[in-house]
């Protein structure tokens, strides 16, 4: 015990010691401890972005046992196909591994009856997937088997979200069995999610959640478009994923023989064609999708950047520490042990360590607000990211790490020859070696600060090549978006449905500044189209094999002059083709190549979304337009059918037309307050009780699809902003002491006649040649990080020659006025 206290009172001593000597020299702790903290709050910032979206858990009591049930299309590019009706009824029964099988999606839903008509955010579900993600109602109760079961009598249950109850309802505890209208339908609350409930990655949040209605009647393999929703379910009790997907692949022969394609569906042998296997994985995957890969590379880059930062204070300590070697020696002489002289050492780095990493972590603290700011929507559990005992963990071992790596050097150095007084030979060899140890970590601050700005050209050339991609569309700034739903309206016959929003269009058109306008099931970015085979009445039918799933869009005439999209060859839909049955179809570029080689030749040519054989109509192909990017810009503009918004013989349907649609109308006015409004008027004088929803501009879309590459590019470019600074700082260092060192020598030299420019070129090749070294290993590290880089790049290769040639450029001369 006698022991214990006596280290303790001495390791007291010496912190006490090393406190009063940091506060002596403020400037040297000063530089340090920001060098540190910028590093360590950066390292803290990202890691807790890392945690909250990558290693946290959902938040639900199960989490570990939830799955995403898929399937993978072997033979059609390995293809995602999700859950059909017919499947989510014969997994239920069957499944031996999983539980709580539920079907899931979102959309949008027309609420009258509460407050003004509106459009509220929908999750739909089966009763299934309330109970495999474990949640509770704050009130009420959750679905049952009955309530998605039809036909269900009287109203239709509806669960509402505790922020939907508190904006419509004022929090009233009396909301259950309140009735609403949603869509047409009589609804009645039955439950409130309580505070903070989030589904998955859907973003914005729900606002209701609705059944999704399945019955074995009626139930087919799938229909033209094989309309499938995702799925999720529970593991069994000592069941694994493996096991999982074992189960599903003996199903499947099951679903195929247990159900009935439809007419104009999907087929068993088609379905067979696909060369389905199952695809369980860990639910969590769906939520967090591609985003691990980035941010991953920015936890390696701001790594990067904290070991540069550590190189400069290993640096400061190692001037601080020659300048006590004398002392230090003296010590030693006195019969001070090394050991101890180690660990005052290493007790002073760990009290610049702390104060950095105390200031670090209020950095990081503050810094994760403009992170949630700049992270793009598409982030998963964006407002989830916070400070929590993981983080805090993770700072605190970050500061002990780096209290370590920094005072290694000069605990190690300056107490290996304690019999040196700083004279004579061994305090020349002692300075030459700190010299070497110092050139060595500048010259690794350079090669890490070489790599990150590779990085940060690679992002900023993959930006400028997404910027240049023709979107299909112009002057997005000036396109007015805004979506009408009018399946509540009742209107069974399609032809109703374009009347209307033929007559919104008129009243839009009229308005001041509109200078065309028209309408579609979505506009560029929205990502929203159907999918359905397409046959060419040219093109013979492969029997046995099935056809490939064309992406389809319908339109009215003048959408393509209102998006400034071009026309390639032909003309355009027009209202007289849409009275003839809109028996027409304009192909993108890219698919009249695929088909017939050039756009020219596709003209007159006939399309149709069923076999020649079945019911259907023929569709002549009048105009063939330019490629536009539906999704997104970073692949391939799909190939796409644009088919008119009414026509006869489309899907299985006598007439078709949509409820669903949004108007894109280009103005200099587009989005203005007062145009916005003006645009609501117009649809509310033509039906009072249309929601009008969704209003953006074009360009609030496509800034959107750019979000994540800029959100890496800033980051990055914060990254190499800081590495390349603290490797400029890390070489003026070095050779402010070099010449502090040789300052006699230098005198000599110049009293014997040596000119000025000779000596500073003489101390200039010194710093450069450090930064040559850096340079040359920067580069092998750059261009085995930049590998990584791939699946965030476009337009440019992880190895690309200007990049890599521009960012040696900026930190050789950057190294140069260093010097």
């Amino acid at each position: 015990m006698t022991t214990i206290a006596s280290s303790l009172d001495s390791l007291g001593r010496e912190l006490r010691h090393a406190v009063r000597g940091a506060l002596r020299r403020p400037a040297y702790t000063l530089a340090a401890v920001l060098t540190l903290a910028l590093g360590l709050g950066a390292t803290t910032a990202i890691f807790s972005v890392v945690n909250t979206v990558l290693l946290k858990p959902l938040p639900y009591p199960n989490a570990e046992r939830l799955v995403a049930i898929s399937h993978v299309a072997r033979n059609q590019g390995d293809g995602r196909i999700d859950v059909v009706s017919s499947m989510y009824l014969t997994y239920r029964k069957e499944s031996r591994t999983l539980r709580n099988i539920g079907l899931y999606g979102n959309g949008g839903q027309s609420v009258t009856g509460v407050g003004e008509p509106e459009q509220a955010r929908a999750l739909f579900v089966t009763h299934e997937v309330l109970l495999a993600l474990g949640v509770q109602p704050a009130l009420g109760r959750l679905f049952t088997e009955a309530d998605d079961t039809p036909p269900i009598q009287g109203a239709d249950p509806i669960i509402i979200t505790y922020g939907y109850w508190q904006r419509k309802f004022g929090g009233d505890p009396d909301v259950i069995g309140r009735a609403m209208t949603v869509d047409a339908r009589p609804s009645q609350v039955v439950g409130v999610m309580p505070a903070g409930f989030r589904f998955l990655d859907m973003a914005p949040d729900a606002e209701i959640i609705l059944t999704i209605k399945t019955a074995p009647l009626g139930a087919v393999l799938g229909n033209s478009a094989f309309a499938a929703q995702r799925a999720l379910a529970e593991l069994a009790p000592g069941a694994t994923i493996e096991q999982a997907n074992a189960d599903v692949a003996r199903m499947l022969p099951i679903w195929l023989d247990s159900w009935p394609a439809s007419p104009g569906g999907v087929d068993r042998a088609t379905i067979e064609s696909w060369g389905l296997v199952p695809g369980v994985h860990a639910l969590k995957g769906d939520v967090i999708g591609d985003v691990g890969k980035v941010l991953w590379l920015l936890m390696g880059t701001i790594g990067a950047v904290l070991l540069i930062a550590c190189a400069n204070i290993a640096n400061l300590m190692l001037v601080r520490a020659d300048a006590r070697r004398p002392e230090i020696a003296i010590r030693a002489a006195l019969g001070a042990p090394r050991v101890r002289l180690v660990r005052e050492l290493f007790v002073e780095s760990l009290v610049i360590g702390t104060a950095g990493g105390v200031l670090g972590l209020a950095l990081a603290r503050a810094s994760l607000a403009l992170l949630v700011a700049l992270g793009p929507t598409s982030l998963p559990r964006l407002q989830e990211i916070a400070i929590d005992p993981l983080v805090l963990a993770f700072a605190v071992g970050a500061t002990l790490a780096s209290s370590v790596f920094f005072g290694s050097f000069p605990a190690l150095k300056y107490t290996r020859r304690v019999d040196s007084l700083g004279g004579g030979a061994r305090g020349a060899t002692a300075g030459r070696e700190t010299h070497r140890t110092r050139s060595t970590l500048v010259a690794a601050q350079v090669a890490l600060a070489l790599a990150l700005v590779v990085s940060s050209g690679l992002m900023i050339r993959t930006f400028a090549a997404l910027r240049d991609v023709d979107p299909g569309f112009a002057e997005p700034e000036r396109i007015q978006v805004a979506r009408i739903w009018a399946a509540p309206l009742g209107r069974p016959d399609p032809k109703d449905y374009t009347r209307l929003e033929r007559d919104i269009l008129e009243k839009i058109q009229a308005l001041p500044g509109v200078t065309s306008a028209a309408f579609g099931f979505g506009v560029p970015m929205e990502g929203r189209l159907f999918s359905s085979p397409l046959f060419a009445e040219d093109k013979p039918v492969v029997v046995g094999k099935a056809m490939p799933s064309r992406r389809i869009k319908v339109v009215s005439p003048g959408w393509f002059a209102t998006l400034g999209t071009r026309m390639v060859a032909g003309r355009d839909i027009t209202w007289n083709d849409i009275d003839d049955g809109g028996k027409v179809a304009v192909l993108s570029e890219n698919l009249a190549r695929e088909l017939w080689s050039s756009p020219q030749a596709a003209l007159g040519k006939r399309v149709r979304d069923t076999e020649p054989a079945a019911p259907g109509e023929w569709r002549e192909v009048v105009g063939v337009v330019q490629d536009v990017h539906e999704s997104n810009l970073n692949e391939p503009a799909q190939a796409i059918v644009y088919l008119p918004v009414l026509m006869d013989g489309y899907g299985g349907n006598a007439v078709f037309g949509t409820p669903a649609i949004a108007y894109a109308i280009r103005t200099e006015r587009a989005g203005t307050a007062a145009f916005v409004n003006e645009v609501k008027q117009a649809v509310w004088s033509v039906n009072g009780n249309l929601p009008v929803f969704l209003v953006r501009t074009l360009q609030d879309l496509y800034a959107g699809t750019l979000a994540n590459a800029a959100f890496t590019l800033v980051m990055l470019a914060i990254a190499g902003a800081m590495a390349l600074g603290l490797g400029v700082v890390g070489i003026a260092g070095v050779m402010a002491y070099v010449v502090s060192q040789r300052t006699r020598e230098i005198g000599i030299r110049v009293a014997l006649g040596a000119q000025p420019g000779r000596v500073e070129r003489m101390l200039l090749r010194q710093g450069l040649g450090m930064a040559a070294i850096g340079a040359a290993a920067g580069l092998v590290i750059a261009a085995g990080a930049a590998r990584f880089m791939r699946s965030v790049l476009y337009g440019v290769g992880p190895l690309d020659l200007t990049t890599y040639a521009a960012a040696l450029a900026v930190i050789l001369c950057a190294a140069a006025i260093a010097s």
